[in-house]
């Protein structure tokens, strides 16, 4: 993916729209490789500001934000604080919303989250902390809101306002409808805020319908506002914001009115952003391979024509004459491309025995290859990739899966008092068994599982996945379960990856030598798991590369069940035949505690089995709309180089 990442590391603010390759843009925004490098940047400024305010002896009045982006940047402040002496003596905070009603003790309440996040761990004085309180009584909340408002103004407004952006555009909880002057309020979530949230409160049903949030006046006027956007899964909404009108639908475009307002993007959340999606369209390019199938694909489903149907006409009117220059005519181009995209369509997953691979996207030897199979949570080896997973079997490799974590959290508990129940059927003295089924008939929303209860849910998913594996012709000997240790919390939120978990990824990878491994790419994951998984097999690598046995090994990435790689980018393309899609589908059906009313659906309704073959099917589609062979479906794999 051609990405302009920032070189001078600086988010200091610049006008919009100022260069040629920015002029769609209305808001500054800077790009960085990765979220972890930009919450260090931005945790920068906020230390920076802070000590220039303790030497001019003022306060420094933060606007803080919760939720998944902000965490990196206050674990940095907190290192910050630990490290380098970094005080917060100086600091009133005012964070910009809570739900309502929400008792500060929840764990889901945004008081917990700061205080669990960042405030546990500095010296700020807690009569410094204001953040709106979800149990003020109906009578008295429009009062508290006006004097929630008040008491910003009164300290002289805030200085720096740290945002995040929700994928309705909101800001806050500012909902789209919100007004250009609104101030603090109480205000009704939208429902797709609501199933945003819903992994963290266990169920949408758990989750409130109504918050307080600081008004979209309150926010513009702080002096600096810095909103971090994370992940492909915020790109769209963040287009729309950077360069579109500003409206009242889209509550973050009112930021485009501020004057010295800056977006910080990873590489994911900036994907379609003009000057990135389609750069030839606002300044001139240099044409790497991956660039021009990227632009000819792009053409192709602009104009709705083949790869050879297209002109040079097409080319020219739509600014791509520079590319047409360099190549020569559209007919050879075209033919260029659509080896390059042919050439990425193989039968043969583990490569094919005794075949020329000069053009073929794996290698022909060995005949018989040592695979490894990551599987975040015990069922996105089916999901993602389950047609694949058959065929590498069926042609006799040697295939190892291994699930990372044990997917505890995402078995309801009603699924496991039915599990427990029957265990005291068949053991009337089993007082686990009892302990386990007093425990979830008596569990209240501040309740962790107890260790009994997450081993319970644990072997269900255990049990599920030999399963399926069992009827995919893999033997129990070849199937791993790693549990790696960052995600037994018991909780949404899990720990970060450590030695240990690195060290399990390593001891399985050296034991088994691989000639190929599988893995989850796939970084919309709505509560994170898939890309720790990912990072661990990432740090893994890094210690192993030097040995021999890894200069034949291969890793592809899938991706899981909410987002496919787009044609361009896909290195691999495994066709499914009708019979084998319906293979995959037995296979999914095997994870039956994942099956009606999944827990953890990010913001689609649909089964994944639904899901995921509407998007094989339409991976196909794309595939035969760019003038090559139509197939049932396709699954798709992009190959990492470490």
């Amino acid at each position: 993916m051609e990405i302009d990442i920032t070189n001078n590391k600086s988010i200091t603010y610049k006008e919009a729209g100022t260069f040629e390759e920015t002029r769609f843009e209305k808001i500054h925004n800077v790009i960085f490789e990765s979220s972890q490098e930009a919450s260090v940047i931005v945790a920068e400024e906020i230390a920076s500001l802070i000590r220039k305010k303790n030497d001019l002896n003022e306060p420094c009045i933060l606007g803080l934000a919760t939720g998944s982006s902000p965490i990196k940047v206050y674990e940095e402040l907190v290192r910050m604080h630990q490290e380098e002496g970094l005080s917060f003596a100086n600091v009133t905070t005012f964070n910009l919303d809570e739900y309502y009603p929400m008792d500060k003790n929840n764990i889901q309440s945004y008081f917990y989250f700061m205080h669990e996040h960042l405030f546990n761990h500095v010296d700020i004085l807690p009569e410094n902390i204001n953040i709106p309180d979800g149990k003020v009584s109906l009578e008295d909340l429009y009062q508290y809101c006006i004097d929630y408002e008040m008491k910003i103004k009164t300290l002289g407004g805030i200085d720096f306002q740290l945002l995040g952006i929700g994928r309705t555009g909101h800001i806050g909880f500012n909902e789209p409808g919100s007004h250009f002057n609104s101030g603090t309020r109480s205000i009704t979530l939208d429902h797709i805020t609501r199933m945003d949230a819903a992994p963290s409160f266990f169920g949408i049903e758990n989750v409130p319908r109504k918050a307080i949030t600081m008004g979209i006046g309150t926010v513009r006027s702080a002096k600096r506002i810095v909103l971090l956007g994370w992940g492909i899964s915020k790109a769209e909404i963040l287009k729309k914001t950077i360069e579109g009108d500003i409206t009242s639908h889209v509550p973050a475009t009112y930021l485009q009115e501020h004057k010295n307002t800056t977006f910080v993007l990873d590489q994911g959340a900036a994907t379609e952003l003009t000057r990135i999606k389609t750069p030839w369209l606002v300044t001139s390019c240099v044409w790497t391979g991956s660039l021009k199938l990227k632009a000819v694909v792009w053409l192709s489903e602009l104009t709705n024509k083949p790869f050879l149907k297209l002109t040079d006409k097409d080319y020219n009117d739509n600014g791509m004459s520079g590319l047409l220059t360099e190549e020569g005519t559209a007919y050879d181009l075209n033919i260029k491309m659509f080896n390059k995209l042919q050439h990425t369509i193989t039968g043969w997953p583990g490569g094919k025995p005794n075949a020329d691979d000069t053009n073929r996207p794996e290698r022909a030897t060995p005949n018989k290859k040592r695979i490894i199979i990551f599987s975040p949570h015990p069922d996105d080896d089916v999901i993602s990739m389950g047609g694949t997973f058959d065929r590498l079997v069926d042609q006799g490799h040697d295939v190892h899966i291994a699930y990372q974590t044990s997917g505890n959290i995402a078995v309801s508990d009603e699924e496991a008092l039915k599990f427990a129940e029957i265990s005291r059927l068949l053991n009337a003295n089993s007082k686990e068994s009892e302990n386990i089924i007093n425990f979830l008939k008596h569990k209240t929303e501040n309740d962790i599982d107890t260790m009994e209860v997450r081993n319970l849910k644990g072997l269900i998913r255990r049990t599920e996945s030999l399963a399926a594996t069992r009827y995919l012709g893999v033997h129990d000997s070849n199937v791993h379960f790693l549990d790696l240790p960052f995600y037994e919390t018991g909780t949404v939120k899990k720990n970060n990856l450590t030695v240990a978990d690195i060290d399990i990824m390593c001891n399985l990878i050296e034991t088994v030598k691989p000639h190929q491994i599988y893995a989850a790419g796939d970084l919309a994951d709505p509560h994170g798991t898939h890309k720790v998984c990912l990072d661990s097999l990432f740090e893994a690598l890094k210690r192993l590369k030097h040995h021999s046995y890894m200069n034949d090994c291969w890793v592809w990435l899938y991706r899981g069940a909410w987002h496919e790689w787009e044609s361009y980018e896909i290195e691999m393309a495994v066709p499914m035949s009708p019979d084998q899609v319906l293979r995959k589908r037995h296979a999914i059906f095997y994870h039956q505690s994942q099956k009606d009313g999944v827990m953890f659906q990010g913001d689609d309704n649909r089964e994944f089995w639904v899901r995921v073959e509407d998007r094989n099917r339409l991976t196909a589609k794309k595939y035969n709309d760019l003038g090559l062979a139509e197939y049932a479906a396709i699954e798709a794999f992009k190959r990492y180089h470490f």
